[in-house]
């Protein structure tokens, strides 16, 4: 279907950050139309036992701002908010949430059939063990709501949830780094983006998600720019002093979040591979520890860790690699000969394909931060 251009938007508060993330964010995905402004839309925050009450809350209080706080910053009388937020959740009674914080919602579901927008917060699961429990009342819910007309955003693992409606199969979509495996394990037909930190996807782009982590701001920021334009979304992003992820998830990623194998010969390798990933035949090396014919080991590796051997050792040695980035002053080409890698260019193609960053801009991002932290007084290891 064609779709209009949307005014975007950038953090951090500057003209710079919006072109940059218009740059780099629009040769990913579809540009979607601002939305015609009408009277305040309702959003409806999904409160759940799983829910985070820092994003549940984090999200009320951008949508209420939005609009209205940035006037009064500068000198001008408070304006109206862009959005009447409420929280929602099966009952009204006060709830327990995540780290035992108690929530008060404001509306039962069955009290509010068709809000404009709704946010799912993030979910309590682990990679390990996605399996949800008792959500059915909420994704009939979803399901209803979004065939009277909803828009459904979710953030970081609440893209869990709106994926067991159904709602994604055979679409694009995306939630935290960690947990995109499994999403994509639990539901085949989804096309999961781990690098990407918003998408959209559905009829008139109605169904929007949020990567991992902080990147809720990054969907509410989203959400502000498509009902009231980009102007509105920066001054929010002025008000909160946040910057838009604009590269992504990669750089945070773990790229050696292997799965614990069942398979034992396979466990030799990995625990072999984990001593020698910088030897220089480091396949070959697996291979013989497992003690299995080199076809039969390829097969069965894949099955167990979901990555070919070679693949492997790139994560491995990858994520060595980030470490001496982060804590030290070593060359590039220091570091991949230390890591396993002869050729240092290439080594830097991998490294940013895999990453998203340059080795150098790696190390003045997360170099930098370590390195504040520890002037700071932090100590190294918890």
């Amino acid at each position: 279907m064609a779709v209009m251009a949307l005014f975007y938007y950038g953090g951090g508060g500057t003209i710079r950050a919006a072109r940059a993330l218009h740059r780099s964010h629009f040769r990913r995905q579809p540009d979607i139309s601002v939305m015609p402004r009408r009277a305040r839309p309702s959003i409806a925050l999904l409160a759940t036992h799983g829910a985070a009450a820092s994003v549940l809350y984090g999200m009320y209080d951008l949508f209420n701002s939005a609009g209205r706080d940035w006037p009064a910053m500068v000198g001008q009388p408070p304006g109206d908010s862009v959005f009447r937020p409420i929280v929602a959740a099966r009952e009204t009674m006060p709830m327990p949430v995540v780290n035992g914080i108690v929530v008060t919602p404001e509306v039962a579901l069955r009290d509010l059939p068709a809000p404009d927008f709704i946010c799912i917060p993030d979910l309590a699961v682990y990679p390990g063990d996605i399996t949800l429990h008792d959500y059915h009342q909420e994704a009939t819910w979803l399901r209803e709501c979004h065939a009277r007309g909803s828009v459904i955003a979710a953030a970081c693992t609440g893209a869990l949830l709106l994926a067991d409606t159904g709602l994604l199969d055979g679409r694009d979509a995306t939630t935290h780094w960690a947990y995109c495996d499994a999403m994509a394990e639990r539901h085949p037909s989804v096309k999961v983006h781990p690098q990407r930190v918003v998408v959209t996807a559905g009829p008139d782009q109605r169904l929007v998600m949020g990567g991992g982590g902080s990147s809720w701001q990054d969907l509410a920021l989203y959400l502000i720019a498509r009902v009231a334009g980009i102007e509105c979304a920066m001054q929010t992003a002025r008000v909160f002093l946040i910057d838009w992820h604009q590269t992504g998830q990669q750089p945070y990623a773990s790229l050696a979040r292997t799965r614990t194998s069942s398979d034992t010969a396979i466990t030799h390798a990995q625990v072999w591979i984990a001593q020698h990933y910088d030897t220089p035949a480091p396949v070959a090396g697996m291979l013989q520890a497992s003690g299995l014919a080199e076809r039969t080991f390829a097969r069965r590796f894949q099955q167990a860790t979901g990555l070919s051997p070679l693949e492997y050792v790139h994560t491995l040695r990858l994520e060595e690699a980030k470490q001496h980035l982060e804590a030290g002053d070593d060359s590039v080409e220091a570091i991949a000969q230390a890591v396993g890698y002869e050729d240092a260019a290439y080594f830097s193609r991998l490294f940013r394909r895999k990453v998203g960053l340059s080795p150098a801009q790696y190390r003045r991002r997360f170099g930098g931060m370590r390195r504040m932290l520890q002037q700071a007084g932090a100590p190294p290891a918890g």
